[in-house]
């Protein structure tokens, strides 16, 4: 953790001992009573934490704001609804690179038992966030939202900004986002691919296909890479 994030009104409440965070802070970080840490409330201020009192069973901490986030990067995404391992790491990895938000919709060659996943029945899907903005030291996590369908994703983004939908089928063109131009919109299809009508309803809501080489690459991949090259450059 780079930087230890609490949720508002945590840190004036006693932190278990057996929380990972004081686990962290206690034989990672070996901080002792009065040393101080990286700290931040999630969704707001960045600043410096220090440990007031140490228990047997919990720790009393302290918290001074010092900055606010920075803004997020209006990066939305549009993602079909992957295996639970695969939407684990992109749920950390696009959180640490910094996006606004991500939509994961119901595709037409999707596997539906993917929404019935733990991930995404109680709040591990959120931990998986959180870990990703302590790696970047940033508070901001992005928006998630669940969609029955691709229709349904595309009409919740930004009318705004360039768009650009990842295919490895039928796209005549290598990615390449015009530099800086925000909001920006980036869909992901399913393993098998975008369907035919998806495609459809892809090019009617103004998305170019783009595609990221010969290599096929797995999902959280392509993902990584393709945010990589829309946030490169000025």
């Amino acid at each position: 953790m780079n930087l230890i994030l609490f949720e508002a009104g945590e840190v004036e409440a006693p932190l278990a001992l057996a929380d990972p965070r004081a686990l962290h802070l206690i034989r990672v970080l070996r901080r002792r009573q009065g040393d101080l840490f990286d700290a931040g409330i999630v969704n707001g201020p960045r600043g410096k934490g220090w440990i007031v009192h140490i228990g047997p069973d919990s720790i009393a901490l302290g918290f001074e704001p010092l900055e606010g986030p920075p803004p997020a990067d209006p990066i939305h995404l549009v993602v079909a609804l992957p295996r639970p391992q695969t939407a684990r790491k992109i749920l950390n990895e696009a959180t640490s690179l910094g996006v606004a938000s991500m939509r994961f919709f119901r595709s037409e060659k999707g596997e539906p038992g993917y929404a019935a996943s733990t991930l995404w029945k109680g709040l591990e899907w959120r931990r998986h966030l959180l870990d990703g903005a302590a790696q970047a030291f940033d508070t901001r996590l992005p928006d998630i939202a669940h969609d029955p369908s691709l229709a349904g994703s595309i009409g919740a983004l930004p009318a705004a900004g360039p768009r650009f939908a990842l295919d490895n089928y039928e796209a005549p063109r290598r990615l390449r986002p015009a530099s800086g131009i925000r909001p920006l919109a980036l869909a992901f299809g399913p393993e098998r691919g975008w369907s035919a009508d998806e495609r459809a309803v892809l090019r009617e809501a103004g998305f170019v296909l783009a595609h990221l080489g010969p290599r096929v690459l797995r999902t959280e991949t392509a993902l990584v890479a393709a945010l990589a090259i829309a946030k490169s450059g000025p």
